[in-house]
């Protein structure tokens, strides 16, 4: 997502300590939710980041963080408002409806546990892991974002220091020069696994 690219740095705020699986009301299916193009999603979850719960904000305001002109802006707006997603007045402020606050919610939900996922648990840098949360965010099916989600709970959740698997793999990426994984990492025994199953 465009937004937050400036914003990897930052600490996390307290919707971040928040699970990322956390129940939530589907006003549709998460399946049925997803059949939107990237470009959407990205513009619907910049409305629900820059205007906060009620998702109100404007097209001057989407056209900068988008990095978008205003006629585009305008013209996706139009096509959201079609699909019942935003409501727009005219030269007025653009708002997620009910169905567009929930995929807003559900993008934001596969990009921040992908986020954590890929700073926390792989050990990437913010810069890279947002950039790449920004690209898969778009890809998920609902069954790997929950899973995805749960994972991070599992991991992370309620603990004040990691635990001790992860620290091991942290120290073994660090062992192999951080980020160039070693054979043994980048190429788990398959058979071994295999064997369990």
């Amino acid at each position: 997502m465009l937004v937050m690219a400036n914003n990897s740095a930052a600490p996390r705020t307290e919707d971040d300590s928040k699970s990322p699986s956390a129940s939530r009301a589907r006003p549709e299916s998460a399946e049925r939710a997803r059949h939107r193009s990237a470009n959407m999603e990205d513009y619907l979850e910049s409305m629900r980041l820059l205007g906060g719960e009620h998702g109100s904000t404007s097209v001057t305001r989407l056209s900068r963080a988008l990095g978008v002109s205003k006629p585009s802006v305008t013209a996706a707006v139009a096509r959201l408002s079609e699909e019942g997603l935003v409501h727009h007045e005219r030269y007025g402020a653009v708002t997620l409806t009910a169905r567009g606050t929930f995929v807003a919610e559900d993008v934001w939900r596969r990009h921040r546990a992908l986020r954590i996922f890929l700073t926390d648990i792989l050990g990437l840098s913010g810069d890279t892991a947002e950039a790449d949360a920004c690209r898969l965010e778009h890809h998920l099916s609902p069954a790997t974002s929950e899973r995805l989600g749960q994972f991070v709970d599992f991991a992370l959740a309620g603990r004040a220091t990691p635990p001790r698997w992860l620290s091991e793999f942290s120290a073994a990426l660090h062992a192999t020069g951080e980020g160039r994984a070693s054979t043994s990492l980048a190429r788990p025994n398959r058979s071994r696994s295999s064997e369990a199953l």
